[in-house]
């Protein structure tokens, strides 16, 4: 059973997610921050890890993402940026992502998403990661 690892500011986003992975028996842990969340990598080894952009900061996300990348021990682990800073900002970084300097994640997706597209894009990650 694989390991999810979510790492986001809103309880109720966390709690809809774990949900919806719940039923395929994905076993979720979660983060409020990204320093918890960096913390929960090196404990716990996810075999995935859903990030948000905006936490403490407006781009928190980006720090833990490049900070992942960046340690051997957690490289490989594959990203899934989910995230609603077009509809609050209108930036998209879309492009961006996969970008190993600016935007190191394995995909991206903006909030809402509905269910089928996460577990979609989960499964997707978990085979090729």
């Amino acid at each position: 059973m694989a390991k999810i690892l979510i790492i986001d500011d809103d309880p109720d986003i966390v709690e809809a997610m774990k949900v919806v992975l719940q039923t395929r028996d994905y076993k979720v842990i979660s983060a409020a921050s990204g320093e918890e969340g960096l913390k929960k990598v090196k404990a716990d080894k996810p075999d995935l890890v859903i990030l948000d952009i905006m936490m403490e900061k407006d781009d928190s996300g980006f720090d833990v993402a490049r900070e992942l990348k960046n340690n051997p021990s957690s490289k490989d682990i594959p990203i899934l940026m989910l995230t609603a800073i077009k509809e609050k900002t209108g930036l998209d970084f879309k492009k961006e992502a996969g970008d190993e300097v600016w935007l190191p994640v394995d995909d991206y997706v903006e909030k809402p998403m509905k269910p089928e597209e996460l577990l979609s894009k989960v499964e997707k990650l978990l085979q090729t990661g």
